[in-house]
């Protein structure tokens, strides 16, 4: 059987210094700063910046203003931030974002966990979000977490994720991405949600953001690069997880990805030594080994296939 041919090139959506960092103790705001810059310059063309939510909720982007101001600009990247409710709606489009992304659980009992609300108000919520920022000349990407599975529900029916999809697309949603929130996507499930989200709205824009919990993450990608989907999250280092999700590892590490898919003749546009650079910075500022085998490997062996 012929093999599958795969994308010339895909895009690689930087999460950790939003997504990693929430989900471990709280840095200095110099650090975050540090990290973000450093991110910028690695040729990665989307960064996850901060999210603009109540520090008594995530303590660890207490100071998303401050970072964004004191960050350094790159021309050529899209930077991004979250929000969770119209509050952080205003702050984000006050802070001089475009480009703004909210977040609804397909597990109703994790979305209760996460926002204290059932699925279908967050919804609601959603819409009221997307007019709003839509009206202020931003783009709005819809999120949907425990895609693949949930901590609390098991498995999520792919068709009510794409029941999700149909509903925030109706609303005006310009892009949609699924989240791998405790790590329970195989390929077999990218290839049913996948199918199932595309056979009733071709057209929309699909991002993948997968968890390496069970060490399935690059196994997905490549299932899902078959599938046509050249748009990823990933966070340096391996940062990141899920404060409302038990048992939820962190996140594929870019510099994984990026070794993978330029091994494979994919392009990424991303410079892994710049990347590994990052990784390392990652490391000194939370304190702590980060689980990217990469990292690990050297800069004499980390670009050479073993047999």
């Amino acid at each position: 059987m012929a093999a599958t041919p795969l994308p010339e090139s895909v895009s690689i959506r930087e999460v950790g210094p939003r997504d990693g960092l929430q989900n471990e103790q709280p840095i200095p705001t110099e650090g975050k700063v540090r990290l973000l810059d450093a991110l910028s310059g690695t040729g990665v063309r989307r960064i996850e910046a901060v999210s603009f939510v109540h520090p008594k909720a995530i303590p660890q982007m207490a100071d998303a203003d401050e970072v964004w101001q004191r960050a350094r600009r790159v021309a050529g990247v899209r930077y991004s931030a979250l929000v969770p409710n119209l509050r952080g709606a205003r702050r984000a489009l006050d802070a001089d974002f475009s480009e703004i992304e909210v977040v609804v659980s397909a597990s109703d009992t994790h979305n209760r966990r996460n926002v204290n609300r059932g699925t279908a108000e967050s919804l609601d919520d959603i819409a009221e979000l997307i007019a709003l920022l839509h009206a202020a000349g931003a783009h709005v990407e819809v999120i949907v977490a425990t895609s693949f599975g949930c901590p609390y529900e098991g498995d999520v029916d792919p068709h009510r994720v794409a029941g999700i999809v149909d509903r925030v697309v109706a609303d005006g949603a310009d892009r949609v991405a699924f989240g791998d929130t405790t790590g329970m996507a195989t390929p077999r499930r990218v290839r049913e949600l996948v199918t199932a989200v595309r056979d009733r709205q071709a057209a929309v824009p699909v991002l993948l953001h997968f968890h390496d919990t069970r060490g399935t993450a690059l196994a997905n990608l490549l299932a899902a690069l078959e599938l046509g989907v050249t748009e990823f999250d990933a966070s340096v280092g391996g940062l990141g997880g899920c404060p409302y999700a038990p048992g939820a590892s962190g996140n594929v590490a870019t510099e994984e990805v990026v070794h993978m898919l330029h091994d494979m003749g994919v392009e990424t546009g991303i410079d892994l030594d710049a990347l590994l650079a990052a990784a390392e910075l990652a490391e000194e500022l939370v304190g702590r080994q980060l689980p990217s085998g990469v990292l690990r490997a050297g800069p004499r062996t980390r670009l050479t296939p073993t047999s």
